[in-house]
């Protein structure tokens, strides 16, 4: 098990160690003698974009995952979460609103949620609005959309509902824990008993935090590989020349919203840019099922859970992000 581990670390660390070369060295991958396609320029811009935009948010999510494994204890948990799964589900999606993290900086804290008793469902409510409805992306929503308010509300309200059925949706499917690693190959190295002094937790703290940016680090880096390869060699025009009707339109811009990838703190600009294209309920699916679910989310979240459970969940967001903005789409425009 150790040496396993030592060399997911080693890979790890290479993997990251190959892109800070390319950031620092990428200006000399231009010159004429070398000869490079285009479209192999534009995909090394485009993953450094999307890998660079990323990281800072891990990092914040696998600091506050480090906070939940030393300093956050079940009994804490105990009080924020309720026992009943309806008033857990609820609980858990007002409570991932407060954290400021994207789609792939918020599996790491949820990994660790769970991992120290969240039920499964609470841990999916977190995992779907966190990213979504945290204020730092409903107000940059608001600004792309020229100081909207409507829109902000409806990416706000519609991604709690959607999320709350979703999570209730986990809560009647599975009834066990659904990580890859067992809760105490997660934990491991928790200290039970008496509290170590504050230094040491602290010193504890940053190790889980450093094994858990390793852990994710090399998920994320092939998760922007591959979105940074569609956005490069898969034509949007193409795709976009297919959306007449709101149903086709919609579908079209939740496929765009996961192939894209983008921050959810800055993908609104992407779909202010769409105003003019499509109705508001499609560019409401862009806006809230990226958040949701994306393809450097995805495999983030297939290193941590399941692959059953990642099915099923993409399953149920997909069709519940769809049906809700359909329903609702008399309404909305």
């Amino acid at each position: 098990m150790d040496t396993k581990q030592d060399y997911t670390g080693v890979v790890g660390f290479l993997l990251l160690g190959l892109a800070a070369i390319v950031m620092v060295f990428h200006k000399q991958f231009t010159l004429h003698q070398l000869i490079l396609p285009e479209s192999l320029l534009t995909f090394n811009v485009i993953f450094l974009s999307i890998f660079i935009e990323a990281i800072p948010f891990v990092l914040i999510g696998v600091l506050i995952a480090g906070i939940i494994q030393v300093f956050v204890t079940e009994a804490h948990l105990k009080r924020f979460i309720p026992q009943h799964p309806f008033l857990a589900v609820i609980s858990s999606c007002f409570i991932g609103a407060l954290f400021p993290a994207c789609e792939c900086g918020i599996v790491p804290i949820v990994r660790r949620l769970i991992a120290k008793g969240v039920p499964l469902y609470a841990g999916v409510g977190f995992l779907l609005t966190g990213p979504l409805i945290n204020p730092i992306v409903l107000f940059s929503t608001y600004v792309a959309f020229g100081g909207s308010l409507p829109m902000a509300f409806l990416r706000m309200s519609l991604g709690l509902v959607i999320a709350i059925i979703v999570a209730g949706l986990i809560a009647s499917v599975f009834r066990r824990n659904q990580l890859k690693r067992t809760r105490e190959d997660v934990t491991r190295g928790e200290t039970a008993g008496s509290k170590p002094p504050l230094g040491e937790r602290f010193n504890a703290m940053f190790r889980h935090s450093i094994d858990e940016f390793f852990d994710m680090g090399k998920f994320l880096m092939i998760g922007a590989l591959l979105a940074a390869f569609v956005q490069t060699y898969v034509s949007t025009s193409s795709l976009l020349g297919l959306s007449e009707g709101i149903v086709t339109s919609t579908l079209i811009m939740m496929g765009l919203a996961y192939l894209l990838s983008l921050c959810s703190e800055a993908d609104a600009f992407i779909a202010a840019s769409f105003h003019h294209v499509f109705p508001q309920t499609s560019l409401l699916g862009f806006l809230i099922y990226g958040p949701m679910l994306d393809l450097k989310n995805t495999i983030m979240m297939l290193a941590v859970f399941k692959f059953r459970f990642v099915l099923v969940l993409m399953v149920m967001i997909t069709g519940t992000v769809a049906g809700v903005l359909l329903l609702m789409h008399p309404w909305i425009d």
